[in-house]
């Protein structure tokens, strides 16, 4: 899917909205895979893969405890000033930087371009 604007990004707190981790408790986020449709998540998705003998990983065998990644849409960014998980929206600062905020409470959550001074407030 091309046109995605990827607005959850490595190290935001997120919250898992549906699945089987579904949980009130915000987590933080590890990696954003596949064009920001799928996420790794600190403590979500874990299971068991069984590896051979010779595997880099473990290479007597066994089984490994891993997290895998969950759909991008199945998370929502937690925002830290109002405490609730909320949507992101994209908007242009006063110095023309484009920056990422949050819809519930208005506040900055960092920034995603350089400023540009076409889009510098006058």
């Amino acid at each position: 899917m091309t046109g995605v604007a990827v607005k959850i990004k490595k190290g935001d707190s997120v919250v898992v909205m549906a699945g089987d981790d579904k949980s009130p408790t915000p987590r933080r986020v590890v990696q954003v895979l596949a064009d920001g449709q799928k996420i790794l998540i600190q403590g979500v998705n874990q299971v068991w893969k069984h590896v051979r003998r010779g595997h880099p990983k473990s290479p007597q065998g066994g089984r490994l405890h891993l997290e895998m990644p969950i759909q991008s849409s199945n998370v929502m960014y937690y925002c830290e000033s109002c405490n609730k998980p909320s949507r992101l929206g994209l908007r242009y600062a006063e110095d023309g930087a484009k920056e990422r905020f949050c819809r519930r409470c208005k506040t900055a959550a960092g920034s995603v371009s350089p400023s540009k001074p076409v889009y510098a407030k006058k």
